[in-house]
């Protein structure tokens, strides 16, 4: 490796240049496409809709591009495998079915491992799709559809290691996987349903019947007991808030440990009074079958720490707590 040059380099300025050059690539890559972007979504969805599946592959950073793309197909409901291409002519076209639609990157279209796994690949019933920056190379002649990912230089500023050129690969085929989604229907609950342990799942399959508290955890009155007994079932309850119901189960108001710290400044005998006097009539409600983060957002808006759940007839199912929220990861 060669001493390192005395002149300072700036490098804020050179970052944003390499930022400049690879938007460049982009903007580039969006201008040229055309009908052949067409093509490709419906080989892939035709493959998907026949119960078929798609495979990535390619060989050195086009190869991590195929692999990050494989798993953005199958996390959007499209599946897709990775072939790792020099295992392929080993044993690895094995993954290969008659009616699967295989992506395959190469910069060059000319890289040995593809050429040579090209004639294994071209089998009846499978189709290809070649995304290279040589509409002529032995990828682009021998694929169904070629997709042209040519840039007019690399960010590196030798323009030798591979930049530009992989993002422009990256973006191209999360482009064919967005498109692919919204062709095939496929909605946010679906997602959720592929990413049961994450954050999104949480977001979206987590409903208010499963982070509500409910039995022994809620503190219930009636309207004609006192604030002593709403603060002794709250106690009972480890609650911060009682609910307070009619004989039939429907809810009338709630009383919250901040209320009782702000009536007792004024009165001392608050125990005494009945609760009916002091709790917030028509309190801030939810629905059990509402999305958790639905809650969420009503304890942002409102800044409350309790929220009622309740039914169609306003009888009480549970409460949600405002710390239980942590416990569930939705905040």
């Amino acid at each position: 490796m060669s001493a390192p040059t005395e002149d300072p380099i700036d490098g804020l300025a050179k970052a944003r240049e390499v930022l400049d050059i690879e938007i460049e690539g982009l903007e580039t890559l969006r201008a040229r496409l055309g009908p052949e972007v067409v093509r490709a979504i419906d080989l892939l969805k035709d493959s998907l809709d026949r119960g078929h599946k798609i495979i990535a592959t390619g060989i050195g950073k086009s190869g991590h591009v195929a692999e990050k793309v494989a798993a953005t197909f199958t996390s959007t409901g499209a599946p897709c495998v990775y072939l790792n291409c020099v295992n392929a002519i080993h044993g690895d076209l094995g993954l290969v079915s008659e009616g699967d639609c295989i992506l395959i990157f190469s910069y060059s279209g000319e890289t040995d491992e593809i050429v040579r796994t090209l004639p294994a690949l071209r089998r009846p019933g499978v189709h290809v799709i070649g995304l290279t920056a040589d509409p002529a190379s032995t990828l682009a002649q021998n694929a169904d559809v070629h997709l042209d990912v040519r840039v007019e230089r690399e960010a590196c500023p030798h323009n030798l290691a591979p930049t530009a050129s992989t993002t422009a690969m990256m973006a191209l085929g999360d482009a064919l996987a967005m498109v692919l989604l919204q062709a095939r229907g496929f909605r946010r609950e679906d997602f959720a349903q592929l990413h049961p342990g994450g954050a999104i799942g949480r977001h979206l399959l987590l409903a208010v019947r499963d982070v509500m508290r409910t039995g022994d955890r809620v503190a219930t009155v009636r309207a004609d007991q006192t604030v002593l007994d709403a603060v002794n079932a709250m106690n009972r309850a480890r609650s911060g808030a009682a609910v307070i119901l009619d004989d039939g189960g429907i809810l009338l108001g709630i009383f919250t440990q901040g209320d009782f710290v702000r009536h007792y400044q004024s009165d001392e005998q608050l125990g005494r009074r009945p609760v009916s006097g002091v709790m917030t009539h028509n309190p801030i409600v939810v629905r059990d079958d509402r999305l958790a983060v639905e809650a969420v957002r009503i304890f942002e808006k409102h800044q409350i720490d309790d929220l009622v759940v309740i039914d169609e007839k306003r009888r009480l199912l549970g409460v949600v707590d405002a710390q239980d929220l942590a416990r569930f990861r939705l905040i």
